[in-house]
């Protein structure tokens, strides 16, 4: 499809991706900013010494900016291709940040136990709240994708109707002659 295409038709799907991938190194970025260097809470690594943790933090750093430069490039390329579906890449924008956060809560803390919200306190607040902000982020997403999802079948409706008038008049027009 050409750069300049103006019928270029919107990808919807890889419009989500682009955006759930750079969803997903934004949420990072914020936990490791946050929680990791400012509050001093935990490092993404805890079950070793404060080298090791330090290490992975700056390893959680790269595969996060990393993720943010694929996912831009990605994102650039469909805007270059006049392909960006902005309803989806915006869903795809908070399923990747709810996606990261409930993997992280879940997954690390839970279920392989990396590293902890916080240490010296009652976790279940924190959970809560954890789990929580990333199941309203998903939720959002999800409501997104929806109604992105309603609005391009109407406008592919919309199109369909389009096109079928323009054929009806040029057989009338063909018709007349």
């Amino acid at each position: 499809m050409a750069p300049t295409d103006p019928a270029a038709e919107p990808r919807a799907h890889r419009s989500m991706a682009a955006a759930a991938l750079i969803g997903a190194a934004v949420m990072a970025a914020i936990d490791e900013i946050v929680f990791h260097q400012l509050l001093g809470w935990h490092h993404f690594y805890d079950r070793s010494t404060p080298a090791v943790g330090l290490l992975s933090d700056g390893l959680l750093h790269t595969a996060e900016l990393l993720a943010l430069v694929a996912g831009f490039v990605m994102w650039a390329d469909l805007r270059r291709r006049r392909a960006l579906a902005a309803g989806h890449a915006w869903a795809g924008l908070f399923l990747g940040m709810g996606g990261f956060q409930l993997f992280d809560g879940l997954v690390d803390h839970k279920v392989l136990r990396v590293h902890q919200i916080r240490y010296g306190v009652d976790l279940l607040p924190y959970d809560l709240v954890w789990n929580g902000a990333a199941l309203l982020l998903v939720a959002v997403g999800a409501a997104l994708a929806l109604r992105a999802r309603r609005g391009a079948r109407r406008a592919e409706r919309k199109g369909a109707r389009r096109a079928e008038r323009k054929d009806a008049r040029r057989a009338e027009r063909k018709d007349a002659r």
